[in-house]
């Protein structure tokens, strides 16, 4: 096993599970890959990026289960939203039945007109109807397929983009519409529990301390700092891959949960050749995204996480609330927030300074006491190719976690997993990859969980 963010790790726990021995080389000092945690100069630790789960993120959820992490994930059913001016308002669930549980917050949405209402409802409507699958047209974008729903620009900017951004890393115009149309779906329509929040209330690191342990009980090894350098195939069979030391290490089957360009790297040259299985990897594009962390001297947020409208800034996530559930009953501690900006392709040539100052100007705009607040400490990350671009054509690309090679199989969320490239994708792919190794080895296994179930209305209507 090569890699140990959560494609790799997920495949590793579920391979453990079925009795196999487990090798996994991870090039980092820890795990998690893109969704990790790591330590600052002063000893601080801070998250990569804030990462979240939803109430539809099923294998993820199965995944926490596995790894004893389950109890580290606190679940919201209100989001906020903070317009332009500061207004907050709320989307939540009622008794209605799906696809109507958020419709009465929903109207009262005080960021929206009646007509940019009115529209919305009856785009999200046609997409219940359909089963989730819309009427879109091959190569069609998202924007395209809102601006053919007669959505108003303001619908647009304040209600569809802020949930799809950051849900897919991508601006609307460069999406294939199907995968806008599956977030709103299983998210907001299929499922009364679908859109509910699930973030992590310690640093991310730690939810994966047990999935080390979990691998290594069942006589499997993690080796971190471990460069692989490359993959040696004989006669199109898996046989080995050699480190950065030289040393070769040989093994019956291998899973390669790596980033789709540094699989590239590590296959030998007529593997990765224009005309090769893998060649269509290069045609997969990449989306940035930003993190910016702050630290207050005091209280400047009473709620744990806000989204904004009409900003650069699209989530405020209010950590020390998030990690102590009585930091809020404290207004004279200080404050720790980590803003995350999808699709930052704007804030890439800017300095670390200008980005911050960046976000101090947008925070004073929708929260008043950050005004009079002193900034203790401020950091930025920037992930130029954290994501794998949902361009239309895109699946295309991906390919299956099953190969050509014999004992070779591929996990990352950009491998063909019907998800984009979220955490749940990468978890999908883990188990998918699990799933054909065991089927090579002969002990098929099933792993993959199944999508929330259609309830409500959206039951008669899903055809999926």
């Amino acid at each position: 096993m090569i890699g140990g963010g959560l494609a790799g790790l997920s495949a590793a726990t579920a391979l453990a599970d079925a009795g196999i021995r487990v090798q996994l080389f991870e090039k980092r000092p820890y795990l998690g890959g893109r969704a990790t945690s790591y330590a600052l100069p002063d000893g601080s630790q801070i998250d990569n990026c804030q990462h979240v789960t939803l109430g539809c993120c099923t294998n993820l959820a199965d995944f926490y289960q596995r790894t004893g992490a389950a109890s580290k994930i606190r679940h919201y059913d209100r989001l906020f939203f903070a317009d332009g001016a500061g207004r907050v308002s709320s989307i939540h669930g009622s008794a209605l039945p799906p696809p109507f549980h958020t419709s009465l917050s929903f109207w009262r949405f005080g960021a929206l007109k009646l007509r940019d209402k009115r529209g919305i409802a009856k785009a999200l409507l046609s997409i219940a109807r359909s089963g989730g699958h819309g009427e879109t047209k091959a190569g069609m974008t998202m924007l395209e397929w809102l601006q053919h729903s007669g959505q108003t620009e303001a619908a647009i900017h304040r209600f569809w983009r802020v949930v799809l951004v950051s849900a897919l890393d991508e601006e609307l115009h460069l999406t294939d519409a199907r995968y806008g149309i599956d977030v709103f779906w299983k998210g907001f329509l299929r499922n009364r529990k679908g859109y509910i929040l699930g973030i992590p209330s310690v640093p991310l690191g730690e939810l994966y301390a047990e999935c080390r342990r979990g691998i290594e009980s069942r006589a499997g090894e993690i080796h971190s700092r471990a460069v692989v350098r490359k993959l040696r195939f004989v006669e199109g069979k898996f046989q080995a891959i050699v480190l950065d030391n030289g040393g070769e290490v040989r093994a019956d089957a291998c899973i390669a949960a790596v980033p789709h360009d540094e699989l590239l790297e590590l296959l030998p040259e007529e593997l990765s050749a224009s005309n090769s299985p893998f060649a269509n990897l290069k045609c997969l594009q990449t989306s940035p995204i930003t993190g910016v962390h702050l630290w207050y001297d005091r209280q400047v947020l009473d709620k744990p996480f806000l989204t904004l409208l009409d900003h650069t800034v699209q989530w405020i996530f209010n950590k020390s609330l998030l990690y102590d559930a009585g930091a809020g009953s404290r207004k004279d501690a200080g404050q720790y927030l980590q803003l995350v900006i999808s699709a930052s392709y704007e804030l890439i040539p800017k300095t670390r300074q200008e980005i911050i100052d960046l976000c101090i100007r947008e925070l004073s705009e929708v929260l008043p006491a950050t005004r009079g607040a002193q900034l203790h400490k401020a950091n930025v990350v920037k992930e130029v190719h954290a994501t794998f671009s949902p361009r239309p054509g895109s699946d295309t690309w991906r390919p299956a976690q099953r190969t050509e090679l014999v004992g070779f199989f591929l996990a990352g969320d950009w491998t063909r997993t019907g998800w984009p490239s979220t955490m749940e994708g990468a978890v999908r792919s883990g188990y998918l990859a699990a799933e054909a190794l065991l089927e090579f080895a002969g002990s098929p296994r099933r792993f993959l969980v199944p999508d929330l179930p259609a309830e409500g209305f959206c039951r008669s209507w899903a055809r999926d």
